[in-house]
Parts: C-alpha cells; sequence; structure tokens
C-alpha cells in the first residue's frame, strides 16, 4: 500500500491536494531534521563551536514548522471532515511532526553539549567512537522511518521499530564503558559527562524514529500498536494480509 494510493479513492480534489501539500512540508521538516541530527554529531565530535551555534539556531525554524503543520492538520479535519482511513493519516501526520520536532531538540541538545566541548581545555574525551556508532544507527531509522511513512508501508515500519532494540543495548553498552573510564580518572568526568548526554539524546531520536514507524502502522491497519512488543506489531501486520 503507497500514500499515492491510500489517497486514490477520494472524490474531492481539493482535499486531495491539502493532503499532499501537509505530507510535503512534513516531509521537508524531516529533511531538515535530518541534516540536523548528521551536522550535531559532526559539530560535537569535531570540536565545530560554530557549527553547533548554527544548529542551535536552526532549531527555531523545526519549532515554527510544527506549528504550520499542525494548523494545517487541524485545518483538514475541520474543513474536510475525513473519517475512518483519511482522519488516521491526518492525526499520524501532525503527530509524526511532533516526533521531529522533538528530534531537532535532541540534536540541539548535542549541539549544545558540542559547544560546550569545544569551549573546554583538555583532550578530547572518550565517546567519539559511540557517537558515530550510535549516531549513524539512529540516523539511519529517522530517514527508514519517514520513507515508510510516505510509502505506508508497514513492514518497513515494523523493522525501524525493532532497531530500537539495538540502540539501546549500544546505548547501553557505551553508558558502563564511560562511566568505568571516569571511575578510572575523575579528571575526565566534566567532558565525559557532556558526551554521555549527547549518547542519551542520540538514544531518544532512537524513540522518536520508532514513534513514528508506530504511527505508519496505525495509519494502514488501524491499530495503535504503542507500548506493544515488536513482535506483536509484526503478529499484527501478519493478521491482515
Amino acid at each position: 500500500m503507497t500514500f499515492q494510493d491510500h489517497k486514490g479513492s477520494h472524490i474531492s480534489e481539493q482535499f486531495d491536494n491539502d493532503l499532499r501539500k501537509v505530507t510535503s512540508h512534513m516531509m521537508e521538516m524531516g529533511g531538515i531534521v535530518e541534516q540536523q541530527v548528521e551536522r550535531a554529531i559532526t559539530a560535537l565530535v569535531e570540536g565545530d563551536g560554530d557549527g553547533a551555534d548554527q544548529i542551535i539556531e536552526r532549531d527555531k525554524s523545526i519549532n515554527n514548522m510544527e506549528i504550520v503543520i499542525d494548523e494545517e492538520c487541524t485545518n483538514i479535519i475541520a474543513r474536510r471532515q475525513p473519517a475512518a482511513g483519511d482522519l488516521r493519516l491526518v492525526v499520524s501526520i501532525s503527530k509524526t511532526v511532533a516526533d521531529l520536532e522533538r528530534i531537532g531538540d535532541e540534536a540541539s541538545r548535542i549541539a549544545k553539549m558540542a559547544l560546550s566541548l569545544s569551549e573546554a581545555d583538555g583532550d578530547s574525551p572518550r565517546g567519539y567512537v559511540e557517537v558515530r556508532h550510535i549516531g549513524n544507527m539512529v540516523k539511519q531509522m529517522v530517514h527508514d522511518a519517514l520513507d515508510a511513512f510516505i510509502r505506508l508501508d508497514v513492514d518497513a515500519a515494523v523493522t525501524v521499530a525493532g532497531k530500537d532494540k539495538e540502540v539501546d543495548r549500544e546505548y547501553g553498552s557505551a553508558m558502563r564503558e564511560l562511566v568505568t573510564y571516569m571511575m578510572e580518572d575523575p579528571r575526565t568526568i566534566g567532558r565525559v559527562m557532556d558526551v554521555i548526554w549527547s549518547l542519551r539524546a542520540l538514544e531518544r531520536i532512537g524513540d522518536h524514529a520508532r514513534n513514528i514507524a508506530e504511527h505508519v502502522v496505525y495509519t494502514v491497519l488501524g491499530r495503535d500498536v504503542r507500548h506493544t512488543s515488536v513482535s506483536d506489531m509484526r503478529d499484527a501486520v501478519e493478521r491482515q494480509r
């Protein structure tokens, strides 16, 4: 099932145009958020304070985009009074935009840690390898979740949700290693804590990517799969075949 197929039954051309517009705006926001995550990671590991400042400043535009798209969703519901699958689609776009805004917040948080580290004295702290590794994982999750949304691909969405557990495992392993490192050399605590908070932000980005994947399942199947296991999500998809 694709987004285009989902909309093919609409009798209102204007309704169709409204959906295309709001979805296009959501994907535009998603692209900007993906860039923010990428640039925040780079700013952190390269000690780029100027880049970090730009990321923090750009977060304001992401916040504004959420407000605009949310208003568009509200207007569609008020004017078109969509039902069933159409209503689920609009609601899911609104929820996805909220998750994208929070991903932007986490990218800004990483940028603030990058700024702090760029201004501090001393050698680069431990944890940058883990930041790159987990960062690449969650960036791919966000990208794949948005791709699953535009195609309304529930199988791809379930795959994205499953990757969240892997991110959690990598995050836990990194935390244990960094805590041990700080205990062995307390002089590193301040700088390593900035890295730890950055890793926490990346882990949260993975959570929001999973949320977006869950919105896809809800849109297509009409089933709320929040707080359920990945195996339960997969079973729900299989029962609909």
